[in-house]
C-alpha cells in the first residue's frame, strides 16, 4: 500500500512512525506545513513531523496551501491512499480527487462531535468523560465525511487535552493504519455521521482566561482543556499568572471569586462555588513553580484577589 502521509504537530508524529514501521505500507511523501518560527529567538524550525520523516529518510514537502502546482506533484506521486493527521490546512477538491482511494482522516474525536481544530480541547472543557477518535473519509466540508472507524478512551482525574492527545495519537494509530487498508482494499464500509454535531474551533488564549465568578468544576475543566495550549491563565496586577494542575475544593466556601489564600500549604482560590486548589503556577517572565512556594513568596497572607 503506497500512501502520502499529511500532518503537522506531534500528535501527527505516532500515527506517522506506525505507518513507517508497518512492512504493508510504503510512505512515498510526507507533507507537512512549511518551518516555523520557535521559541524566544523565533528560530525558523521544522514541525515534528518533518522531523520525523527526515529522521526515517522520508521525502517532505513543505506547503501551508495545497495550490495546483502541488495538486500535480501529489498526482504524480501515484499514491493509492492518502492519511492526514492535523495537517493544519484545508485539502482542495483538486488535491482530494488526484489520490485513487482519497484521503482519509484521523480526528481525535467521536464524530459529528466535535468537528475542528481542537476537538479533544473543547470536549475536556464541556466536561465530556469519554473521547475518542475517528477516520473519515475527507471531503470538501468540514470534517462531515463518512466514517470508516472509531474508537473509545476514558477521560481519566489526572487528564489534560495535552495527556490526551498523546495518548490517543498512540492508541488511535493503528486504526488509522487499518482504516486505510480497509479502504484500499475495498473492504471498509464508510458510514454517514449520526447524532447531534458540535463544533470545535481553535482556542484562543482568552479561552485560556479563567473566570473566577464560574463554578470550580467549570474552572477545573477550562484549565483541563486549556493545558499545555493555549495554556489556563489569569491576572494579578496586571501581570498574567499561567495556572495548571488545578483541582477542586467544594469543601472550602468561605473565599469570593478570586480571593487566593495559602492554608496549610494549599493555595486556594474562591470561585462562583467552592473554590479550587493551585497545583504550579508561572508568574510572567519566571520559570513554572510550586503554587505553595509562589504563595509563601507572594506573601498571601495579605488579602489577594486575582483578576
Amino acid at each position: 500500500m503506497k500512501i502520502l502521509y499529511a500532518g503537522t504537530p506531534s500528535v501527527a508524529v505516532p500515527p506517522l512512525a506506525h505507518l513507517a514501521d508497518r512492512p504493508d505500507v510504503e510512505i512515498l511523501a510526507v507533507l507537512t506545513r512549511t518551518d516555523a518560527p520557535v521559541g524566544r529567538k523565533k528560530v525558523l524550525t521544522p514541525s515534528p513531523v518533518a522531523q520525523e520523516a527526515q529522521r526515517r529518510g522520508l521525502p517532505v514537502l513543505k506547503a501551508n496551501r495545497i495550490d495546483a502546482e502541488l495538486t500535480e506533484r501529489i498526482r504524480d506521486l501515484g499514491a493509492d491512499v492518502a492519511a492526514v493527521v492535523a495537517y493544519g490546512a484545508l485539502v482542495p477538491q483538486a488535491a482530494l480527487d488526484a489520490v485513487p482511494h482519497g484521503w482519509i482522516n484521523l480526528h481525535f474525536s467521536l464524530l459529528p462531535q466535535w468537528r475542528g481544530a481542537a476537538p479533544v480541547q473543547r470536549a475536556l472543557m464541556a466536561g465530556d468523560t469519554v473521547v475518542g477518535a475517528s477516520t473519515f473519509l475527507l471531503e470538501a466540508g468540514l470534517d462531515t465525511g463518512p466514517v470508516v472507524g472509531t474508537m473509545t478512551d476514558e477521560v481519566r482525574p489526572e487528564d489534560t487535552a495535552g495527556t490526551v492527545l498523546e495518548r490517543l495519537a498512540r492508541t488511535a494509530a493503528p486504526l488509522l493504519a487499518d482504516s486505510l487498508r480497509a479502504v484500499v482494499d475495498g473492504t471498509a464500509r464508510p458510514a454517514a455521521q449520526q447524532g447531534d454535531v458540535t463544533l470545535a474551533p481553535k482556542l484562543t488564549a482568552q479561552d485560556g482566561r479563567v473566570r473566577w465568578a464560574d463554578p470550580a468544576l467549570a474552572v477545573v475543566r477550562r484549565v483541563r482543556g486549556t493545558t499545555p495550549e493555549p495554556g489556563a491563565w489569569t491576572q494579578l496586577d496586571g501581570r498574567r499568572i499561567k495556572l495548571e494542575g488545578v483541582t477542586a475544593r467544594p469543601d472550602v466556601r468561605d473565599l469570593a471569586p478570586g480571593e487566593c489564600r495559602l492554608r496549610g500549604g494549599a493555595v486556594l482560590v474562591g470561585t462562583g462555588s467552592g473554590a479550587v486548589q493551585l497545583g504550579t503556577v508561572q508568574p510572567a517572565g519566571k520559570k513554572t513553580m510550586d503554587a505553595a512556594a509562589w504563595a509563601r513568596g507572594h506573601n498571601t497572607e495579605d488579602r489577594v484577589v486575582f483578576e
